[in-house]
């Protein structure tokens, strides 16, 4: 499933806020307090640890690069496990002032990787589309705050 939100910056301010492991807790909705990150984040290979799921859920678990482009995609692999692990693709593409940020998840393991609930899926996604406005908002305040 993919969603996308337009945010009024460009791909390389978008981009600052994905390299910032410590900002994930920020815009990405489940996500808690990041333990510890990789100094070579975002190279492919790094990590950072985290602590992720529904309150009374939370799991101890990281965050892994796959792929990165910088500043046009960045595919990740989420783990929270035992619930869920799964491939995370962010594409940036510059519309004129603004950047096109599309997000795609797809469930690899876990025990919600198992079942195919169309409910399930739904609300996957509207995690996924709080999260991107969460982003827009949090990539176009640190913009204004540093005049871009």
């Amino acid at each position: 499933m993919q969603r996308e939100v337009l945010i009024a910056a460009t791909p390389e301010t978008v981009w600052a806020v994905l390299a910032d492991p410590y900002a994930y807790p920020s815009w990405v909705l489940g996500s808690g307090d990041i333990r510890a990150a990789d100094d070579d984040w975002p190279r492919p290979g790094a990590r950072f640890h985290h602590t992720a799921g529904a309150p009374g859920l939370r799991r101890r678990d990281s965050t892994r690069v796959i792929e990165a482009d910088p500043p046009r995609r960045l595919v990740l692999e989420v783990r929270a496990r035992p619930w869920n692990v799964a491939d995370v693709d962010l594409r940036l593409e510059r519309e004129g002032e603004h950047t096109r940020v599309a997000l795609r998840e797809t469930a690899e393991g876990g025990l919600l990787g198992l079942v195919a609930n169309p409910g399930l899926h739904a609300l996957i996604a509207l995690r996924n589309g709080l999260s991107l406005d969460r982003l827009r908002q949090l990539v176009e305040q640190r913009a204004g705050a540093f005049g871009h």
